[in-house]
């Protein structure tokens, strides 16, 4: 079983990729800690190179590939974030290929992808169309598909944020996650709870698209329309039959659903306090950790920041 062998995988992950990724700093948050009384550290995966998680996820899968599986190339499907770490990590490790972005991608995650070197083409209207479409072609062309989520390598790399959570505040109680493919939270809550079992898992997702969510609370991964949302990260459907959908219901504690106001109020109340620049799905756990406000009481808390990319369009409506 995945979750078994998973805190396992993840570990010999974070020993892979180490040369290859940046350990980000976890900062203590005054302004949201006084906001939930609670002691609230951030994990700034905003600083990671490419500016989200995705770059771990990215190096674990091509540094586990064999040599052929390298020369014959990859292909990846993303929003933005996936893409452009897959990006980095072919130009760092000398693999070509390329990624196949939604046709709505907002423009900074497109040129994020092109700065480093990407190979950008774009397909579909919902991340899950664009996902399929990449994985056919990488079929049809006898190379390697990358998925965003649904690939056991790349949900161990995902996990070494917990890793390095794990080292930096060991008396963690609780871990906020945004949730899309829910490659992150599969990956970084097994390794958590492995090292301690009490830890409360939540996921935070946009009420503009709730897959995982409802998913869940149906036994089944459902198909669903995704509305507009400041979450661009996070936004579509989940690939039929993905190794997450497990993962996510076996880990999780807690589901919190938030508004686009809501999401909008906590990006604001990051770049007040904390200086920084943060997209549309790391404020979704910031929101969500907010609607949880009274419940941990003096607890330890993480929300990792899971990205920086947003566009000058976009924060202008945030602001």
């Amino acid at each position: 079983m995945l979750k078994n062998r998973l805190p396992a995988n993840v570990a010999l992950a974070a020993e892979r990729i180490g040369a290859h990724i940046r350990k980000t700093p976890l900062d203590y948050s005054r302004c949201f800690s006084d906001a939930i009384g609670a002691n609230v550290w951030l994990k700034l995966e905003n600083l990671q190179h490419t500016g989200s998680f995705k770059a771990r996820g990215a190096f674990n899968k091509l540094l586990v590939m064999t040599d052929d599986e390298r020369k014959a190339g990859c292909v990846a499907a993303s929003s933005g974030n996936h893409g452009a770490a897959i990006a980095w990590a072919m130009a760092e490790l000398g693999v070509k290929g390329m990624v196949f972005v939604p046709e709505q991608t907002s423009s900074a995650k497109v040129n994020a992808i092109r700065d480093a070197g990407g190979d950008v083409r774009f397909f579909g209207t919902d991340g899950l169309d664009t996902e399929i479409h990449a994985r056919d072609y990488a079929r049809r062309n006898d190379m390697v598909y990358v998925s965003p989520y649904n690939d056991p390598d790349v949900i161990a790399g995902q996990g070494t944020c917990a890793v390095e959570i794990a080292e930096q505040l060991p008396d963690v109680d609780a871990l906020f996650v945004a949730v899309g493919g829910g490659g992150l939270i599969g990956g970084a809550g097994a390794f958590l709870k492995s090292v301690k079992p009490e830890v409360s898992v939540v996921a935070c997702q946009p009420e503009a698209s709730p897959v995982m969510t409802r998913s869940v609370e149906a036994g089944r991964i459902v198909e669903l329309p995704s509305d507009t949302t400041l979450s661009d990260g996070t936004a579509g459907g989940i690939e039929a039959g993905a190794i997450t959908f497990d993962l996510c219901r076996d880990v999780t504690d807690d589901f919190v659903l938030v508004s686009e106001s809501a999401i909008a109020a906590a990006m604001r109340s990051f770049i007040d306090s904390h200086h920084m620049l943060l997209e549309g799905a790391a404020g979704v756990v910031l929101a969500g950790l907010l609607a949880r406000s009274g419940r941990y009481k003096d607890k330890n808390i993480v929300a990792i920041i899971c990205g920086g990319n947003i566009s000058r369009d976009t924060l202008r409506t945030v602001i």
